[in-house]
């Protein structure tokens, strides 16, 4: 990729008012993981990725733990995967992740943030060809030629390695996540990762003007309120 690591994923403020909906978010997103790949964090490399990023978040273990025991219990709600895009403010363009049980609600809930700030969604397909879906892996370390080596002898298709201030950062299709992080534990031992997620990373940026960083701003916490909305990324330079 050729550049340092941005995070474009927006996410609310860890604020007291927030703090609610984010442990809902995690818990919601620890559920389905579960559900699908597993309750064993050994076996489910994206339910331990998850559950540590929840616990660098200071999401309580005990909403982590009842999430994975909802799961076990295999029955609860049938959550589904829900993407949605388009263009924001400023043009710059936007993919909305969601979690939902009742798809009706949801996209109109999201068409509705699009139309109060003067946005428009898109199809399908519209944006997401300008993005990279990528795994991103990052740690601290200063050797990444034995770490790209690692990789390459399990086998993982790297898209990218770099080694800036300390931090080697790993970006692979989003397929290899799983490949890519079961290769770093077993040749690094137990690492403490800085960035352990799959993102939407957008190719070019778009500029934000300071007259459209209002309805911005008002866009993203537009989208922020609404339950189903796990992630929001985008390629606004703000």
């Amino acid at each position: 990729m050729g550049r340092a690591y941005q995070n474009r994923k927006e996410s609310m403020a860890k604020t007291a008012d927030a703090k609610t909906k984010i442990y809902s978010k995690y818990a919601r997103e620890i559920y389905v993981s579960a559900k699908s790949g597993g309750v064993d964090p050994n076996g489910n490399l994206s339910l331990r990725g998850l559950i540590e990023r929840a616990k660098k978040d200071q999401v309580p273990g005990h909403v982590i733990d009842k999430a994975i025991d909802k799961a076990k219990g295999g029955g609860g709600e049938d959550f589904a995967v829900a993407r949605y895009e388009g263009f924001g403010p400023g043009n710059c363009i936007v993919i909305v992740d969601c979690l939902t049980d009742n798809p009706n609600r949801t996209i109109a809930d999201v068409r509705h943030c699009f139309t109060k700030t003067k946005c428009k969604m898109g199809t399908p397909g519209s944006v997401s060809h300008m993005f990279d879906h990528c795994a991103i892996l990052a740690f601290r370390g200063d050797d990444e030629e034995a770490v790209l080596e690692a990789l390459m002898m399990a086998d993982v298709d790297v898209t990218d390695i770099e080694n800036e201030n300390g931090i080697i950062t790993v970006f692979t299709p989003n397929t290899e996540y799983a490949k890519a992080r079961q290769a770093l534990t077993d040749t690094l031992g137990e690492i403490e990762f800085e960035v352990d997620e799959i993102q939407f990373l957008p190719q070019t940026s778009t500029p934000i003007s300071e007259e459209d960083m209002p309805m911005f701003e008002r866009f993203i916490d537009m989208l922020n309120d609404v339950e189903d909305v796990q992630n929001i990324y985008h390629n606004a330079e703000v």
